[in-house]
């Protein structure tokens, strides 16, 4: 396992500790749900981004032209 440290302000060290203090789990704990989570957003994005113009190409232009052809 790797270590990671990072400078936060005080008002987030603040944040952060009562946040894991209302969920009785560690800043580190919170820290690394955190990190999975922004990660896997960008993640997504950066799939969305590659699989759009491909979409498109097959007349998927809105959400709501994906939802008609699986429903």
């Amino acid at each position: 396992m790797g270590t990671l440290t990072i400078r936060i302000d005080e008002q987030l060290e603040n944040d952060l500790e009562r946040l894991a203090s209302s969920q009785h789990r560690t800043k580190s704990d919170l820290a690394r749900e955190m990190l999975r989570k922004r990660i896997a957003v960008e993640r997504f994005r950066e799939l969305r981004r590659k699989a759009l113009p491909l979409a498109e190409a097959a007349g998927y232009i809105t959400d709501e032209d994906v939802f008609n052809d699986v429903s």
